[in-house]
């Protein structure tokens, strides 16, 4: 950014994940911490990381999607420093803006790696950054942290998403020959989440589950009429209670029943995933893979779009996006279309959004849209 930008430092912010067999259990602790999960529970969970020695790969995902994005930043002349920040592990946020504000930087825009408007995956992300700005001023450190919007409607995300599919697409033939719209289906997957988060998305904005829809429509709207199957939305990665109710199907389960329906081949399109992180690795490829093998099912699980070149170019373009508006230009802000526009900057969302835990003004800049 120029001397004139009201922003001094970019966060790409994430999850996070173990490194290190020793350091998974300690790690879930952090992501179930106050929701009363058994150790047990802890361990048997924590089995999914050990059969990947231990560690998860969306650390390795975070160091690619920061290095791609310090070069489109470059690219374009940003010298803007840009740190990584998590949740639940090293690095940690508040760590990383620390070590900037002590240094002077004290105005930060993030870069969320979620795409859609929920409390996990938004609201969530605004009280990690309360709970920073607080333990800062704690120690005499005044700082600010912004976010671009929600982005699974914006171009780039979906440009992305579009390559990716056809890529699979072709695989998918590779396996089956022609497609066939009677034996063959297209299963977009996301994240599942309970039914009162859906609800709570849909107060402010379109919701979670409406966002996931809208993306897929524009996706099968680009597909050339050989490449039209069947689709719909499924979902993987369920936890917590049975009592409660979350999004369903599950990706298994729809399988199964495919495959009574007479279905012969599937293909998995990870729309609610920006990279082949744990949930990708394990409930994809390693779950959904055996209960499709287990079904005699054809199957290809199509990549997550990662560091494609579009989806870090749009990246960059809602941070230039957000810094305008920060400056008090207009804006266009690009959606795909036939969605829901989106208000540039505020995820289009309000302080009463999602309903999250901490039921106050979370986010000094934070404007109401509702």
């Amino acid at each position: 950014m120029n001397k004139t930008a009201p922003i001094e430092a970019l966060i790409l912010m994430s999850f996070g994940g173990p490194e290190a067999p020793e350091e998974v259990v300690p790690f879930l602790r952090n992501v179930t911490a106050g929701r009363g999960i058994p150790e047990e529970r802890l361990e048997e969970v924590g089995e999914h990381y050990f059969g990947f020695g231990g560690r998860s790969p969306i650390n390795d995902q975070n160091k690619a999607l920061l290095a791609a994005l310090r070069g489109e930043l470059d690219r374009r002349g940003i010298d803007t420093p840009l740190i990584w920040g998590n949740r639940n592990w090293d690095p940690y946020l508040t760590d990383e803006v620390r070590t900037l504000a002590q240094g002077g930087r004290t105005r930060f825009l993030s870069i969320d790696t979620s795409a859609y408007s929920s409390y996990s995956s938004c609201r969530q992300y605004r009280e990690d950054f309360a709970q920073t700005i607080e333990t800062l001023a704690g120690e005499g450190l005044e700082v600010s942290i912004d976010k671009i919007r929600q982005f699974y409607n914006h171009p780039g995300y979906a440009d992305a998403c579009a390559a990716r599919l056809e890529d699979g697409l072709a695989e998918f033939r590779g396996q089956v020959g022609e497609l066939d719209a009677e034996r063959h289906r297209i299963l977009f997957v996301t994240h599942s989440i309970p039914n009162i988060m859906q609800d709570a998305s849909a107060v402010a904005t379109n919701g979670y589950l409406a966002q996931h829809e809208e993306l897929m429509d524009h996706l099968l709207g680009r597909l050339d009429a050989s490449e039209q199957l069947p689709a719909e939305l499924v979902y993987c990665s369920r936890s917590g209670s049975p009592e409660v109710p979350w999004l369903e199907p599950d990706v298994n389960d729809r399988m199964t029943e495919l495959a009574e329906e007479g279905v012969t081949g599937v293909v998995l399109v990870p729309i609610g995933f920006i990279s082949d992180h744990m949930e990708v690795a394990f409930d994809l490829d390693t779950e959904a893979k055996e209960t499709a093998e287990g079904l005699a099912l054809a199957f290809t699980r199509v990549a997550t779009v990662g560091t494609h070149e579009a989806f870090v170019a749009g990246l960059v373009d809602l941070v230039e996006e957000r810094v305008a508006q920060l400056r008090g230009d207009e804006v266009d802000a690009p959606a795909l279309p036939g969605t829901t526009a989106l208000v540039p900057g505020s995820g289009a969302c309000s302080i009463a959004c999602c309903r999250g835990r901490i039921e106050r003004a979370t986010y000094p800049n934070w404007e109401s849209v509702s």
